[in-house]
């Protein structure tokens, strides 16, 4: 039995390639959104008031897109996709066919 296994070839595939790109434990992407919109409210009112107000809404909105992540990494791209379906799709063997 154990000769069996020894047999097979095991190709190792490494754990930072089959990983999501994660920024602070959240999507990448919407994190720096995040970030950016967050900077610009501070940048553009210019108080001190802003500037609280900036760092409260990237910690609330880091803190959300963190837990999205941990239930899946990969939600955004899901949602982006599931999007994109039609509500209906009729049942034909091809859309060209002609009636």
């Amino acid at each position: 039995m154990a000769e069996q296994q020894d047999n097979l070839d095991r190709a190792r595939i490494h754990r930072a390639l089959s990983r999501p790109a994660l920024l602070f434990g959240a999507d990448r992407e919407l994190v720096l959104i995040a970030g950016l919109a967050s900077v610009i409210l501070v940048f553009v009112v210019l108080t001190v008031i802003s500037a609280l107000l900036g760092v409260a809404i990237w910690i609330v909105v880091v803190g959300l897109l963190r837990m999205m992540a941990k239930a899946d990494p990969l939600m955004r791209r899901v949602y982006l996709k599931h999007i994109k379906y039609r509500p209906y799709y009729r049942p034909t063997s091809t859309p060209w066919r002609t009636y």
